[in-house]
């Protein structure tokens, strides 16, 4: 499978992207590549991706995309970008931006920026300054420009913001400068040829071709995993980690730390997973617990205070040994305390569960837990979360849904009263 992530450089009409085998994709952002349909040996072709308005897609999600066998090939725009910054671990960049951005012809990131419609159709409402430079060639090209005339009027265009590189904005520009000729000439062409001087576009469908053709990426091995595996990733990574079960799509992330809020016998499975890390670590031999346990701390302290592995939900027999006592119920709370979240968020916007008070999510995991003040942070550890703070941290997106099922306890009791 081929896997498209365009915008604004190619239009979804376009016959090369209704090919079979290929599948489209609106610009690349952050977790993309998480997605559990891109499967390894399949080809990404990175166009267009957003960086202004959300958070763009990040170096070692690609890395780890490689890493497992995906083909990456980038052109055009961010791919172009992208595409030189990873070249040496093997991701393939095609055309000319990505050739101008590899030889250090040009270097700002803006060149290939375009300010894009809010509806989601993602037009681009603006003209990237690659393309400005490609109709400033054509005109030299065709007597209408020297190149000192050329070489000033981009260096005008380039101080205009790149949401603002309307075609009105570069026509003010040039008339502004004297170059009335040029501003005719150009609207002209424009008119004529509905792609004039579009670089991005041609390097966009020439590596739609590329994937096609079946190309490899240069190198074409598996990177190593300290190449890209990080404290970092591995948060990302598990933020995207998904699994449709019971009929419901769920965070497994949400899934395991309701398990460590809720599930008295929790204590034992963070235990049995520890154990299972010993006997087979990533690395090295495996040795069992109490063995590793004296070695690193004399068997002073329990193991869930000397150990914390770094976990990745994403692996299958990973995320069955911390979902091992989960009910189907408990799946179906999971489900209600993410609408309850999403419900907290509809009347505030930009709400974060940072938000929620400190002293109130502590108040209620120790209420939950039914643990004294004193061994608070020991309780969180045994549970797997570290320490109290990281144990607030992580519980603060169940609030809203815990504290909507203590007013409906509330609520019944009082009503139950009062017959």
């Amino acid at each position: 499978m081929i896997h498209v992530f365009v915008g604004p450089t190619l239009a979804r009409s376009e016959p090369q992207l209704s090919a079979p085998g290929i599948r489209l994709w609106p610009p690349a952002r952050h977790g993309d590549l998480f997605h559990a349909t891109i499967r390894d040996s399949d080809t990404v072709v990175l166009i267009d991706g957003v960086y202004h308005q959300a958070p763009a897609l990040h170096h070692k999600e690609i890395l780890a995309a490689m890493g497992r066998g995906v083909h990456v090939i980038g052109a055009a725009s961010i791919g172009a970008l992208r595409a030189v910054e990873l070249a040496p671990y093997g991701m393939l960049g095609i055309g000319t931006i990505y050739t101008a951005y590899h030889r250090g012809d040009i270097t700002a990131d803006d060149e290939v920026a375009v300010g894009q419609a809010p509806d989601g159709q993602w037009e681009a409402l603006t003209w990237p300054l690659v393309n400005l430079r490609s109709v400033l060639r054509l005109a030299q090209e065709a007597g209408i420009l020297d190149s000192a005339r050329a070489a000033d009027l981009l260096e005008e265009l380039r101080t205009v913001y790149y949401p603002q590189r309307t075609m009105a904005a570069v026509r003010a520009v040039c008339s502004q400068q004297g170059e009335s000729q040029f501003v005719r000439w150009l609207a002209e062409q424009c008119a004529r040829e509905e792609y004039f001087g579009d670089v991005k576009r041609a390097d966009a469908l020439a590596a739609v071709r590329t994937a096609r053709a079946g190309r490899a990426p240069q190198g074409g091995h598996r990177l190593s995993r300290p190449v890209w595996e990080t404290t970092y990733f591995r948060r990302w990574s598990n933020a995207f980690a998904y699994d449709h079960v019971d009929g419901l799509n769920l965070r497994t992330e949400d899934r395991l730390v309701y398990q460590q809020v809720f599930d008295p016998a929790f204590r034992e499975t963070w235990e049995a997973y520890l154990e299972h890390r010993s006997l087979h670590p990533a690395h090295g031999s495996g040795l069992p617990l109490t063995v590793r346990l004296a070695q690193a701390a004399g068997n002073t302290l329990p193991a869930d205070r000397v150990f914390h592995p770094s976990i990745d939900l994403r692996d299958k027999q990973t995320a069955a040994l911390l979902l091992a006592g989960e009910s189907p119920q408990d799946r179906q709370a999971v489900a209600r305390y993410a609408k309850a979240l999403e419900h907290a968020r509809t009347p505030r916007p930009g709400f974060s569960t940072a938000a929620v008070r400190d002293s109130l999510t502590r108040q209620l995991l120790l209420r939950v837990w039914k643990c004294p003040e004193q061994y608070f942070d020991a309780e969180a550890s045994a549970r797997g979360l570290v320490c109290g703070a990281h144990a607030v941290a992580a519980a603060k997106p169940l609030v809203p849904g815990l504290l909507d099922e203590m007013n409906e306890s509330t609520a019944k009791r009082e009503t139950s009263g009062e017959r």
